[in-house]
């Protein structure tokens, strides 16, 4: 075991306290302890966690690393607070309210990740459900403080908030069990038979569902009259997201242009695979055949899972010992179906730090039955093994050679998506996806984030579409003009996109994270070939590079260019 550094006692002092003031987020990071407790979203709550931030990076600026470990950890951990930092300072945290990853959806989607299979289980179920509407009213206060400073999100996500409030409020779905009331089936479903807890848990869901029923009629009467009225957020406010979520500052116009020819690289690579598949078709004809061939699809949402999880399990086992290592507990990875009301697309969610609760990968079925199964193997890849699962479960594991922060808090989306992105490619050159539908699905994948980049980027910084463009030339972005584009460009469904839409407009900075990840992960691999020659080794390199941990892209970029060998 190695020897305990600053950075190290630095590290576990700060989760500690994250965990204490921020239980939410711990239960989201895989902090165990904590599931009995509801995060403070108020003001003054949000304001006791940015002074811990500050008081903790005065700290990290008094290390003097004494190993290349330390240097490492202690890079990631300052960056990352500074970070936090500057959006504190910009007063981010008074317009916290998107479609996919704000304080409402958390609040809710914490309740996903907690063990429910004991009578200790849902008492700290219960404890904390009969926190829910404490937490709803911290948050609307600091939405509130947000419109007397003049500080708000778009009318947008407000509105579309507003319907995901309705539908874990159970209004809009009268027919159906709310979200909360599911966790009094899942005490059921356990046999367990504690009447009391049982009478604890109905109440909490009630009020939980009134909390969130409220919250929505609050958006709508209260919040919609201040909201603003244009989505995108202008090139500064971009500027400091776009850091935020990779770790790495941009020449947001350059990369416009290069979301550009990527897309216009992998249309064409697209047309070559949709030849292979049926002579003469083209790409979206190809497509069209591939979605409503029934001998390529699952239907029923159980068979559909059981498919996920077949996937992952003959992944890990195939990828194990030949490609990478994997460690035991790392091995197992459950696929889940999304509670409904969410954004559309498919996501991960990291193991406990014990492993107590597993990596998951959970897909929205958007109400559908049938899934054709062309497009699903790379998405599988993307959010299970090699991508997030095997990235960031490892993580978990290297008790003895990354700090607590490291393990549990540090990251960027920059990191995190752009290996997943980069996982989907690798497993086409590792030769898993050997049937040509497959090698499309990936490619589709591929086209949809290049789309990304250019209207995430084009929206929030009201550019123009290029001249030479066959699609509206020289006009301005808008999201009416982005929605055609993003359907046709992407190759999914017009539902999801239009989800999508409203996910880069509520997110700015982190669409882009994708392409611009795996453009790094290229990078650094391509650098690590040209320098070893003949004796560069695959495997080897996705060892060191996992496990230095999660960082910003900025700092993976230095610590892979370091000579072997000096990152630890």
């Amino acid at each position: 075991m190695r020897a305990r550094s600053r950075t190290d006692e630095i590290s576990d002092r700060y989760v500690e306290r994250f965990a204490a003031l921020h239980p939410v987020g711990a239960t989201m990071r895989g902090i165990t302890g904590h599931d009995d407790r509801m995060t403070d979203y108020s003001p003054d709550g949000i304001d006791e966690r940015t002074q811990v931030d500050g008081a903790t990076l005065a700290d990290l600026h008094t290390v003097e690393p004494g190993s290349a470990r330390e240097r490492v950890a202690l890079g990631v951990m300052t960056e990352q607070l500074e970070r936090n930092a500057a959006l504190a300072d910009a007063g981010e945290h008074l317009r916290s309210l998107n479609v996919l990853a704000s304080p409402m959806q958390h609040i809710r989607a914490c309740f996903d990740l907690v063990p429910t299979a004991t009578i200790d289980d849902f008492t700290a179920i219960a404890a904390r459900l009969a926190q829910v509407p404490a937490g709803i009213d911290g948050y609307r206060s600091t939405l509130q403080e947000g419109i007397h400073q003049g500080i708000v999100a778009a009318r947008r996500q407000a509105e579309a908030c507003a319907r995901q409030a309705d539908t874990w409020g159970g209004v809009t779905d009268t027919a159906s069990t709310p979200f909360f009331h599911t966790l009094v089936e899942r005490f059921d479903a356990a046999g367990l038979t504690d009447s009391a807890l049982r009478a604890h848990l109905v109440d909490g869901a009630d009020r939980a569902t009134r909390a969130y029923a409220a919250f929505g009629r609050f958006l709508v009467d209260e919040y919609l009259p201040h909201a603003a009225e244009h989505d995108g957020v202008g090139e500064d406010r971009y500027a400091l997201w776009a850091r935020a979520w990779n770790g790495l500052d941009l020449d947001l116009h350059d990369t416009y242009a290069w979301g550009w020819d990527e897309l216009h690289r992998i249309e064409r690579a697209m047309q070559s695979v949709a030849e292979r598949i049926l002579p003469g078709r083209t790409v979206p004809e190809v497509i069209d055949h591939l979605e409503h061939d029934p001998t390529r699809s699952i239907e029923g949402v159980d068979a559909f899972r059981a498919w996920n999880q077949e996937l992952l399990d003959t992944t890990v086992a195939a990828l194990d010992g030949v490609h990478f290592d994997i460690p035991d507990p790392v091995k197992r990875v459950e696929a889940m179906i999304a509670p409904p009301g969410g954004a559309a697309a498919m996501y991960y969610t990291g193991p406990a730090e014990d492993f107590s609760r597993p990596g998951r990968t959970w897909y929205p079925t958007l109400g559908r039955t049938v899934f054709p199964l062309w497009g699903e193997v790379s998405i599988c890849y993307h959010e299970g093994v090699p991508g997030h699962h095997l990235q960031i479960a490892q993580v978990r594991y290297l008790a003895d050679v990354l700090t607590r922060y490291q393990r549990t808090l540090a990251g960027s989306s920059g990191h995190a998506e752009g290996w997943a992105l980069y996982a989907e490619r690798l497993m086409g050159e590792l030769g898993y996806l050997e049937d040509p539908a497959y090698e499309l699905g990936m490619l589709r994948a591929q086209a949809m984030r290049a789309v990304r980049v250019i209207v995430d980027i084009g929206l929030h910084l009201s550019l123009r579409i290029p001249d030479g463009e066959a699609y509206l030339p020289g006009e301005v972005w808008t999201p009416a003009s982005a929605l055609p584009f993003v359907i046709t460009h992407s190759y999914f469904p017009a539902d999801f996109m239009a989800s999508e839409v409203d996910r880069y407009l509520g997110l700015p900075g982190q669409a882009i994270s994708y392409k611009v990840g795996e453009r790094e992960w290229l990078a650094a691999r391509d650098d690590a070939r040209r320098a070893a020659g003949a004796d560069f080794d695959l495997k080897a390199f996705h060892a060191h590079a996992l496990d230095l941990g999660p960082m910003g892209l900025e700092q993976l970029r230095r610590e892979l260019a370091a000579p072997s060998g000096t990152a630890g």
